[in-house]
């Protein structure tokens, strides 16, 4: 292991807001909402993007047409059946929801924002039976960056997460279309 001299450590508190929002509909039906309205990544189209060096401007079309409500899945996990072998009876579903070529308008300035990007979603029931998506606000998170250009893309992830709750008739938080980070 190969250690640096005159290395730094930099810690930087911050807060987040979590969002918790209760819907109407029941898990399997948001759920399947969800995941029409922010596709999976289609990995063999990028990698074929990468293959033939394709520019930046191919990239943004290909993904405008992978994202219609700017966002795409890269991961997913039902933690449903081994929370279940504990018998927790709830359901659960994690979600990596973003979109490459707005994280890349925020990597130029500091590659450390891929901590937060994607953002990580969750569907799941509380203990009364609600169905309910959690996310962290995203200008919170990146805020945490003291960059105003990295913040200006995290106010504007608030704006597009705020459409896509709109477009899953979800309940959308009133921080989200405030337009500024909600915390000092």
């Amino acid at each position: 292991m190969t250690q640096q001299t005159g290395s730094t450590v930099r810690t930087v508190s911050h807060e987040v807001n979590r969002l918790t929002i209760g819907v109407s509909a029941p898990f399997q039906e948001f759920r399947e909402r969800y995941e029409r309205a922010v596709p999976p990544f289609d990995v063999a189209r990028f990698e074929q993007l990468i293959k033939d060096n394709a520019d930046w401007d191919t990239v943004l079309r290909a993904t405008a047409q992978n994202a219609p409500h700017d966002f795409i899945i890269y991961w997913s996990h039902d933690f449903s059946p081994l929370m279940g072998l504990a018998g927790e009876r709830w359901r659960c579903i994690e979600y990596l929801m973003g979109n490459h070529t707005i994280a890349q308008r925020m990597f130029r300035h500091d590659p450390a924002i891929l901590l937060y990007a994607p953002l990580r979603t969750m569907i799941y029931e509380d203990s009364a039976g609600t169905t309910r998506f959690a996310v962290d606000q995203p200008s919170t998170r990146f805020s945490s960056f003291g960059d105003p250009d990295i913040t200006e893309v995290g106010v504007e992830l608030d704006r597009k997460l705020a459409a896509l709750l709109e477009h899953l008739d979800a309940p959308v938080p009133a921080e989200l279309v405030r337009g500024r980070v909600s915390h000092g």
